[in-house]
């Protein structure tokens, strides 16, 4: 059974940090590129960020950047999220998805397994 399992998440004031963990099981975590991804609420589905299979390649949408981090340690099937200088804009329920083969895709459709998400709160 494929599981994609989001942890980490909770309430922070603004300028604080996270570190978002997303445990995986059930395929091979090495042919898979890793995605994080949040919803607001009232709003679509966001791409944050990606890391290529083998964590040899991160990408970041514009605006997390320099903020955000993704970082994955394939011997654990474990992928990583750390956000830095958090605001209330950031509240968002955040996801981790897989994507078959090497390279990142910011496409929802090109992610095949999804996790449960994990909340994260922002208060000003």
């Amino acid at each position: 059974e494929v599981q994609l399992v989001e942890s980490g998440g909770g309430l922070v004031q603004a300028g604080g940090s996270l570190r978002l963990s997303c445990a995986a099981s059930g395929f091979s975590f090495d042919d898979y590129a890793m995605g994080w991804w949040r919803q607001a609420p009232g709003k679509e589905r966001r791409w944050v960020s990606c890391i290529s299979s083998g964590g040899t390649t991160t990408y970041y949408a514009d605006s997390f950047e320099g903020r955000f981090t993704i970082s994955s340690h394939n011997a654990g099937n474990t992928v990583y999220l750390q956000m830095n200088s958090l605001k209330p804009e950031d509240t968002a329920v955040y996801y981790c998805a897989a994507s078959w083969g090497y390279s990142c895709s910011g496409s929802f459709y090109e992610y095949d397994y999804w996790g449960q998400g994990t909340q994260v709160t922002v208060s000003s």
